[in-house]
């Protein structure tokens, strides 16, 4: 039997070579110098051989407690050689679906899907930052308290709306690892009452119409780019999300038939835009500027990317309006309240022409030309309404439609 005085002699040959220890435990010599433990067994009448480790690393005294239970495998029927293979499959195939590996697969599935750079790059960042602590571990280990340490870390710094956005892109990692049968559950559902409760914040919005008029003399006289004067002056008669607004492409565009179609960043549905005439003329006058870029509203640097989804908001700062008053998100506010309560628009319309989901009484969604012609007149009585605040400082105007529009 082998003892640690003769592993510690063994001397390197020009080639392996084996001492025996025993119940077939041996060492292995080889021209490298490694001194590797293998274990030699016959199992149904066949000679075969598994590595256990390498000395010193695994004591000669580990190396026989391993050889035990291998020769009790070897009793029981089973190959110790085929069981090692099993487990470093496994052991490979658990290291490649880690969290963080699903996370990336999931977002490449969702850029195919239409998700812009931008957001898939700033959910990224999030994966990688935010939820580091369970990045590299198999999504199949990680649990609810595992999740929800890594998430007090952001929830200890303030940062109470990232912290729930975290645990919403966690959900939904963890939701399509189990779709794709490499996760069993969403622990992220576990969480539900246990991080600090988010405050809703609306966005800052103008909606007096004498405001409305002054903020919009502000925005027909900014003096900057081409591209951002034109985004301005569009931006309160589409009111669409600022990103489908910086994001729009000429391709989507119809001027003759004066319809912008495009697909909801947040909802994944195709969505109609009908523009009004002065919408129209708004893009026909900066269309020979930008028709050589694939977008709208370029970035002054580049023509291959959007505008700078601070541009909007820093025009509006030039302009004296902080973001505790107007943001680029506030035309949206600013719209929905002034269809309603000063236009008599129906809500159902106005919700439609926001985007947001809307169902029929058998809870069925609405479909993207649900309501057309009826958005239509709306869209463009809406421009009209703008242009009057616009154009009549000292009056304000508020154009209203019969009484019985509301309940039509």
């Amino acid at each position: 039997m082998l003892t640690d005085t003769k592993l510690k002699a063994l001397k390197v040959q020009n080639a392996s070579y084996r001492m025996a220890d025993s119940n077939g435990l041996c060492i292995e010599v080889r021209p490298t110098g490694a001194k590797v433990w293998r274990y030699r067994y016959r199992i149904n009448d066949k000679a075969s051989m598994v590595t256990i480790g390498e000395y010193p690393a695994v004591s000669l005294q580990q190396a026989r407690t391993e050889r035990d239970k291998l020769r009790a495998m070897v009793k029981a029927g089973t190959n110790p050689a085929h069981a090692q293979r099993a487990a470093k499959a496994a052991n490979v195939e658990r290291n490649a679906n880690t969290f963080g590996a699903i996370g990336l697969e999931y977002l490449a599935k969702r850029e195919r899907e239409g998700m812009t750079a931008h957001s898939v790059e700033r959910d990224r960042r999030a994966l990688e930052t935010y939820l580091a602590p369970i990045y590299d571990s198999p999504i199949s280990d990680v649990t609810a308290p595992m999740l929800l340490a890594a998430l007090r870390k952001l929830e200890q710094r303030g940062v109470i709306e990232t912290t729930h956005r975290a645990r919403a892109l966690a959900g939904r990692v963890f939701k399509y690892a189990v779709a794709t049968g490499r996760g069993e559950r969403n622990p992220a559902a576990d969480l539900t009452g246990a991080l600090e409760r988010l405050q809703v914040r609306h966005f800052p919005s103008v909606t007096k119409p004498e405001q409305i008029g002054a903020l919009l003399r502000a925005l027909h006289s900014y003096q900057g780019s081409v591209v951002t004067q034109a985004a301005l002056k569009l931006a309160p008669l589409v009111f669409v999300r600022p990103g489908e607004l910086r994001h729009a492409k000429w391709e989507d565009i119809d001027l003759d038939a004066a319809e912008w179609r495009y697909m909801v960043t947040k909802t994944k549905t195709q969505h109609i835009v009908p523009l009004s005439t002065q919408a129209v003329a708004i893009l026909r006058e900066l269309h020979p500027y930008t028709k050589r870029s694939a977008y709208v509203f370029p970035s002054e640097r580049t023509a291959s990317r959007p505008m700078s989804e601070n541009t909007i908001n820093a025009a509006l700062r030039g302009m004296g309006y902080d973001r505790d008053t107007m943001t680029g998100h506030g035309f949206r506010a600013m719209a929905r309240t002034l269809l309603d309560e000063v236009l008599g628009f129906r809500p159902d319309y106005i919700e439609h022409q926001l985007a947001h989901t809307v169902k029929d009484p058998l809870g069925r969604a609405y479909n993207r030309t649900t309501h057309l012609p009826e958005r239509r007149k709306m869209m463009q009585a809406w421009s009209d309404y703008l242009d009057g605040l616009r154009t009549a400082p000292e009056k304000v105007v508020a154009i209203r439609k019969p009484k019985t529009q509301k309940h039509a």
